[in-house]
């Protein structure tokens, strides 16, 4: 579908890419893989049509359309939320003009056989089918569905889109190229800004996608959960897996071992060479030989390993005070921003080594939660810190208080301590700062560069509380695992406010969640929370259907809520339905292979029959078959029961 014919970049001199050829099918899910720098971003910016390659094409189909969402992208936008996501039904609306001049040409014909008449005809079922695979009439419920998907509120959708922070604003340009349904999806870190409930909806989303998907991601379950295939880009080159990230990992570690075996082999073979070629450089007789082995160097083409690899680096934060047994402890603890109240009457408690996550959609008090503990911000109520608590907080904004005036490596150096001063630059080089980066000025760097960079410096500093606020959002694989080995090593107390589901998986023992300006305490791993949290949300669905919260809403919203309910009802009239004639079907599969098996027992009788092999089979598989049937008959009628009685309630 699409093809990457030798494509090389290059950058002032720096060769990115050189040669690389590989093939986007329909319905690939692919990785993009490589360190920061390898140019994934770029891979996908030329597959946009927004950077043109040094040398090389990408090609694909006229007719397949490409939905690309960047990293960083400025907002122009100025209507309401709902009026901004409707412009992605431009192409719905202009099929509909179409299909309606198609059916009045169809119309106004007689020429029934000719090429022009099924020309017409042709079209007319493209259009149709394209429509269809857009919604259809539908796209008003396709709106509302996304949109919630995507963590916003009904009353969020007449505002303006300028009243949403950045991060909100991205969201409505991904709803924006999820509702155009493209052939391919072009994915640049697009988890950045969602939660933990937002990211669950965008992968099955995905996962169930007819399209295809190109995705740079550092968040590793969410890759794991999408991807079947991982394309590399490593020194230029391109290495392709058929394999989810996980299992590309092991398969890119065989081929490394293999790599510097090859490696090893080449440079003792070279070593030996250039040992001849100076031993017999001066002999006359050997000059044949000697002119020989030269050449043959000259045209060797070297094997190249990348030797970056700090797996072996492990840093451990420095010895802090101990602290008492509490290390926080909040006692009707409110927090309102003018009118509007973002945490009430909220009790909490947590021991000194625990680690801790705080969860919730964004915008339920998170954030806010970790600036009181921080005292940066006023409430109401009482909240505690243990004895002899030291507090290291990485926030969100933790860039901006940087020192501009030294270099990235005097940053650390003034705070590193002890042995740790000995692997300075290896725990730079871990945090991707390497080479001559160490040397830059914090004033030029990037806000990611700043972000990273901030996180080096607070692995350094001794303290006994860790509160880590969005920590993973500017940080590679590679460097997450290392911060993450480091905070499961620290002997203190942390709690960490992250939507990054691998980063938590294992590092915290409990969970907060932030909901209806509370705090829900729920024990066990980030995993076992959202397990619990998908059976809660489903019997909460379940009691929202009949009490009707959802259409009591203001005028303005009255027809539209009614029409939503009409598309329910009608839905589960749809399953009802199906329901009904898969348990028909399957009653009567019974019916037959219990007639069949009755006959076969009767044959069964005779010897004959009883000996043969081939008839024993078949007696076998005949009731194998009948105990399949019988329980996919009773999967359907529990399904039918259900929809049964959810319809019952909406009637």
């Amino acid at each position: 579908m699409v093809s990457v014919n030798q494509l090389s970049v290059e950058f002032g001199g720096f060769t990115l890419f050189k040669d690389v050829s590989f093939l986007v099918n329909p319905k690939d899910k692919i990785g993009l893989a490589g360190k920061n720098g390898a140019g994934k971003s770029t891979m996908l910016k030329i597959f946009a049509g927004l950077q043109l390659p040094t040398k090389g094409t990408v090609t694909c189909p006229k007719d397949v359309k490409i939905g690309y969402l960047p990293q960083h992208m400025k907002h122009n936008d100025t209507g309401s939320v709902w009026d901004e996501v409707e412009k992605a039904f431009g192409e719905l609306k202009q099929l509909e003009k179409d299909i309606e001049a198609l059916n009045v040409e169809m119309g106004n014909r007689t020429d029934y056989e000719s090429e022009a008449y099924l020309d017409i005809i042709h079209k007319l079922s493209d259009k149709s089918e394209r429509l269809s695979m857009l919604g259809g009439a539908n796209y008003a419920s396709n709106i509302e569905v996304t949109l919630k998907g995507l963590g916003f509120e009904r009353d969020d959708f007449t505002r303006l889109t300028s009243e949403f922070s950045g991060g909100w604003r991205m969201r409505i340009q991904l709803a924006k190229i999820l509702l155009q349904k493209p052939d391919v999806f072009l994915l640049d870190e697009p988890t950045n800004h969602l939660d933990i409930e937002s990211i669950q909806w965008f992968e099955d989303f995905l996962k169930n996608y007819s399209g295809a998907v190109v995705l740079v991601s550092h968040d590793r379950a969410f890759l794991d959960n999408i991807t079947k295939r991982t394309v590399e880009i490593q020194m230029g080159k391109i290495y392709d897996y058929k394999a989810s990230y996980t299992k590309y990992l092991e398969l890119r570690e065989e081929r490394r071992e293999q790599q510097m075996a090859a490696y090893r082999n080449q440079q003792k073979m070279i070593e030996d060479t250039e040992k001849f070629i100076e031993r017999f450089r001066y002999q006359a007789t050997k000059a044949v030989q000697v002119q020989s082995r030269i050449k043959q160097l000259d045209k060797l083409d070297r094997i190249e390993v990348d030797e970056f690899d700090n797996s072996s680096l492990r840093i451990k934060f420095p010895a802090a005070p101990h602290s008492g047994a509490i290390t926080l402890d909040g006692k009707q603890l409110t927090k309102k921003y003018d009118q509007l109240e973002v945490l009430k009457e909220v009790d909490f408690t947590i021991e000194r080594g625990e680690k801790v996550a705080f969860i919730g959609r964004n915008g339920e008090g998170k954030t806010t939660m970790a600036r009181m503990i921080m005292n940066e911000i006023g409430f109401t109520g009482n909240l505690k810190l243990g004895h002899q608590v030291k507090i290291g907080y990485f926030a969100q904004n933790q860039a901006d208080l940087l020192d501009e005036r030294l270099t990235v490596l005097e940053t650390i150096d003034h705070v590193a301590v002890g042995d740790i001063r000995l692997k300075i630059r290896d725990l730079l080089g871990a945090f991707m700062f390497s080479g001559e980066t160490v040397d830059k000025k914090v004033s030029v760097l990037s806000g990611g560069e700043r972000t990273r960079l901030a996180m080096v410096k607070l692995l350094l500093e001794p303290v006994n509380l860790l509160i880590l606020d969005e920590p993973t959002n500017h940080l590679d694989i590679r460097s997450k695992e290392l911060l993450k080995q480091a905070v499961k090593d620290f002997e203190g107390t942390v709690v960490v406010v992250s939507h990054d589901r691998e980063f938590l998986d294992g590092l915290v023992d409990k969970v907060y969640e932030f909901r209806n300006k509370k705090m829900k305490e729920h024990l066990g791993g980030i995993y076992e929370f959202l397990e619990r949290k998908k059976l809660e949300s489903l019997r909460q669905m379940e009691q929202q259907k009949p009490n009707g919260k959802a259409v009591k809403q203001e005028v303005s919203q009255e027809k539209q809520n009614s029409k939503l309910s009409y598309e329910e009802r009608k839905e589960i009239s749809r399953r009802v339905k199906k329901a009904q004639q898969q348990v028909e079907k399957a009653e009567k599969n019974i019916a037959k292979l219990e007639e069949d098996i009755a006959e076969l027992d009767r044959l069964m009788q005779d010897v004959k029959n009883a000996s043969d092999a081939e008839f024993v089979r078949k007696y076998q598989d005949s009731n194998v078959a009948l105990e399949k049937e019988m329980e996919a008959w009773e999967l359907y009628q529990v399904e039918l029961e259900e929809v049964e009685e959810i319809k019952n309630k909406l009637d």
